[in-house]
């Protein structure tokens, strides 16, 4: 993919730091009446309209202050490369994160001028 062509445009996934994971799946589920996906230890999503918001303690201190946005790409591998040749540098390289039945999830993070985290998310059907 030449690199003039690329562009970030879909946000896949956006991400709040919580202090306490049942407390926010009550508020999010129960009172601002949003749709519950899945849940595993420590963190909750949901989803808002095709975004999936997600919900967890924050991993790192640097972390406890800040939300995270995932911009969706189709091929993880060719996007970190087109950002890589703009100058940005990842803190974190395309990496699985996770797998199941259904497809396998890759994550590269990054920080934006402001020093914000931002993340490049695909999901590889399996």
């Amino acid at each position: 993919m030449p690199p003039q062509s690329f562009g970030l445009h879909a946000i896949g996934q956006i991400s709040i730091v919580v202090r306490d994971v049942a407390r926010a799946i009550a508020f999010y589920r129960d009172t601002l009446g949003m749709t519950f996906l899945f849940e595993f230890p420590g963190m909750a999503f949901f989803d808002c309209g095709g975004v999936r918001l997600y919900l967890a303690k924050a991993e790192r201190p640097e972390l406890d202050h800040t939300s995270i946005i995932y911009y969706r790409v189709p091929d993880i591998l060719a996007a970190a490369a087109a950002l890589t040749e703009r100058g940005v540098t990842f803190t974190q390289d395309p990496a699985r994160v996770h797998q199941d039945e259904r497809h396998e999830l890759w994550l590269a993070a990054f920080k934006d001028s402001e020093g914000n985290v931002l993340e490049l998310m695909s999901e590889v059907a399996r």
